[in-house]
């Protein structure tokens, strides 16, 4: 038998600090137990959009280690640290839908909060939520954040 046909199923969440990506994580996670499968807690960076030259004595920071140490947070603070599936934090760079969906491919289901950080307060759907639900291969769950 081969590594990919032992391999567990994985659920691809996303997750940005939200109160609704934390409730989608915590689903993620219950729905995880009852499958056997994985959790793969996917957060993504882009370098910020600057204008003009940057100060020669400013500080670069790190986003990518930043962004995986909000990930951490946001897991523990969640779900706490005896939870009873694997997680496995992913930090990607890149545009959130793009990295969810690539992520999504061969996974047996992804789940999305139903509002991130930006946009419109009113909004049932936020952008990224939305565009997984339009082009993921594999089933979709968006999960209400709580007062949604």
């Amino acid at each position: 038998m081969t590594e990919e046909a032992i391999e567990a199923p994985r659920i691809v969440v996303g997750v940005d600090g939200s109160d609704s990506s934390k409730a989608a994580l915590r689903w993620a996670v219950r729905q995880a137990e009852l499958t056997g499968s994985a959790v793969e807690a996917l957060t993504s960076w882009e370098l910020p959009k600057t204008y003009g030259w940057p100060s020669p004595s400013a500080e670069v920071p790190d986003y990518e280690k930043d962004a995986g140490q909000a990930l951490a947070e946001t897991i523990r603070t969640a779900v706490g640290t005896g939870h009873p599936v694997e997680i496995r934090p992913l930090v990607v760079r890149g545009h959130a839908a793009a990295a969810l969906l690539d992520a999504a491919d061969g996974a047996t289901l992804l789940v999305v909060g139903n509002r991130g950080h930006g946009g419109f307060a009113e909004a049932l759907l936020g952008s990224v939520s939305q565009q997984c639900v339009q082009h993921a291969s594999c089933p979709v769950v968006v999960v209400r954040g709580p007062g949604s």
